[in-house]
């Protein structure tokens, strides 16, 4: 069910950017598997088209990318350092096609809501979407760098347990609202594409 969910607006923005269909379709019939433990385990196809679809069982997999939850806002980001971190095995190749497509597709996401909610909305909830990824991303930085500094110089391997702990508590509450982020911007492009309106 989740593959069906993603495919759809990864599609709709493959059929947007003919340059990056271009790229995947020498790639067709190979098939590249998306890791987020203990979230996300998906197997994709390329097509003839360009497209994508979902892995037939049994399918082996040419490239394999296993990210962290802690990636996710900087890869919407696009932060080039944050590709740098995905652990990549398989068809090195086929591996590259698809980072430099992911590093270089972007989805007008506010031209798509416009078409659902108008364009006054659409400009709104794009610019709330970018504030909120922003905060994410610069209080994870922010957060690590304090730590680093804190372990380093301060206290050098002193830090306690429950800073610690409070610490873990911050991440892992910046990491859910991550997850909760990407889920509404899967919901709202599926229902985009299934003209639906859903309310905001």
């Amino acid at each position: 069910m989740l593959a069906s969910v993603a495919i759809a607006p990864l599609n709709h923005l493959l059929r947007g950017e003919s340059w990056a269909r271009k790229r995947l379709q020498p790639c067709a019939g190979k098939t590249a598997r998306f890791r987020l433990p203990p979230f996300l385990n998906l197997a994709l196809t390329v097509q003839a088209s360009g497209e994508v679809s979902t892995a037939s069982s049994g399918v082996p997999d040419d490239a394999v990318f296993t990210l962290t939850p802690r990636l996710l806002p900087r890869l919407l980001a696009h932060e080039e350092d944050a590709y740098r971190e995905i652990r990549i095995s398989g068809d090195s190749a086929f591996a590259e096609e698809i980072l430099h497509i992911g590093k270089n597709l972007h989805w007008d996401v506010e031209q798509d809501l416009s078409g659902v909610v108008g364009d006054i909305v659409a400009h709104r909830v794009v610019q709330a979407g970018d504030r909120l990824m922003h905060w994410h991303t610069e209080t994870i930085r922010n957060l690590s760098q304090t730590l680093v500094e804190y372990l380093t110089e301060e206290q050098p391997l002193l830090a306690k347990p429950i800073d610690m702990h409070g610490l873990v508590q911050e991440i892992n509450a910046l990491r859910d609202d991550a997850a909760q982020l990407e889920e509404r911007v899967i919901a709202l492009a599926a229902d985009r594409l299934q003209g639906n309106k859903t309310p905001l």
